[in-house]
């Protein structure tokens, strides 16, 4: 089957990557599934910092690689073995599929599937097969998704299927950046109603952590403060229900003091500043991927002394088919607007632009579609 797919085959790509083009939009021959697999015909994906860091070298993958691993499509032909999902039926991507088999799959979602993490790294799919080639040879699978195309075939595991009235971009961003900084809140914080939280780093996965905070908490009392050095994404939070917000410097000349605080930027001096404004007895969780290399620096001392715990959360320590069902539940009744978080809607054709847009931290969500694109 020819589709289209924007291919990366340098990195790291040097900025501005609307003069660089990193990514190559081009035309690529999909093989059908496999046994265990689907196709999908991909509706809406969007563009997420996991996606900018393969590009600017912070996360090594094999090259030539298709990029995008948060989309939702429609189900359009199962491989075999795959009785549980039907064409026609729209499904949500996850970026790391769970065997159910491995020593980390029983930790209730704490710890990454060991199988999965494997066959990411390595870009191709659980099954050890890559289903995609171009015209100068085989092209690797992101994250088991490759999203950023018009038709993507994906493990039956790397998908769970949402209600049809759920629309294409609002299922999208449910995979990624609501299941992990909802997954941040809810699964590594334990957020009771009625605590306070803090959030630092308001990007898509910190604004999906504002907005799914606001959802648990609020109602009884608790308040939601949204911490970013950004005028205009402190201006968004406040849009989203945020009770306070502050730039860092603010947020310590305040005082600002919770139990709960997520630190979602991704960076050593967020995690620090995440650490500062954790309450006595209260929990970090730390939910940003930082360059490999980076480094911070703590006071050991205050996290004895106050018996304050640091969480490492990756995908929100979740397990998509228990989560994600729980979202699209909280999305239907009203009390996790996802669609606030989409920033503009773009073609496949305009992704390098939105490299930009993203790097700048100019945008939250930006979700490109793929209406008449195949």
């Amino acid at each position: 089957m020819k589709i289209t797919g924007a291919v990366l085959r340098t990195s790291p790509a040097p900025q501005p990557y609307a003069q660089t083009r990193p990514l190559e939009i081009t035309e690529l021959e999909l093989e059908p599934p496999g046994d265990g697999e689907v196709l999908i015909r991909v509706e809406a994906a969007g563009l997420c910092h996991s996606d900018l860091s393969v590009i600017n070298g912070n996360r090594p993958r094999p090259l030539p690689m298709l990029l995008g691993h948060e989309a939702a499509g429609i189900v359009e032909a199962v491989g075999g073995g795959v009785s549980d999902l039907r064409e026609g039926q729209r499904v949500v991507t996850v970026f790391l599929p769970r065997c159910e088999r491995c020593d980390a799959c029983r930790t209730g979602g704490k710890m990454p599937c060991t199988e999965g993490t494997a066959t990411n790294t390595a870009g191709v799919l659980p099954s050890g097969a890559s289903r995609l080639r171009d015209a100068r040879g085989a092209v690797n699978h992101h994250l088991g998704v490759s999203g950023f195309a018009t038709r993507a075939v994906v493990d039956r595991r790397s998908v769970v299927p949402v209600g049809d009235d759920v629309p294409p971009e609002v299922a999208a961003v449910l995979g990624c950046a609501v299941l992990t900084g909802g997954g941040a809140v809810k699964n590594a914080g334990s957020l009771e109603p009625g605590q306070d939280v803090i959030v630092v780093g308001l990007g898509g996965v910190g604004m999906a952590a504002l907005l799914t905070a606001i959802a648990i908490t609020a109602p009884a009392g608790g308040r939601v403060i949204g911490v970013d050095a950004n005028d205009e994404k402190l201006e968004t939070a406040r849009e989203l229900g945020a009770h306070e917000t502050a730039s860092p410097a603010q947020a310590a000349e305040r005082g600002l003091k919770a139990p709960v605080v997520v630190e979602a930027a991704g960076h050593p001096r967020a995690f620090e500043t995440a650490v500062a404004l954790t309450a006595p007895g209260g929990v970090t969780v730390t939910a940003g991927l930082p360059a490999p290399n980076a480094t911070s620096t703590i006071a050991p001392l205050g996290i004895t002394a106050e018996a304050r715990s640091i969480v490492g959360c990756y995908l929100g320590s979740a397990v998509p088919s228990r989560d994600i069902p729980e979202y699209e539940r909280l999305w239907r009744a009203g009390a996790l607007p996802v669609e606030k978080l989409t920033t503009s809607t773009i073609r496949l054709g305009q992704l390098n632009e939105a490299l930009d847009r993203l790097e700048a931290g100019q945008a939250i969500r930006q979700i490109i579609r793929f209406d008449d694109e195949g």
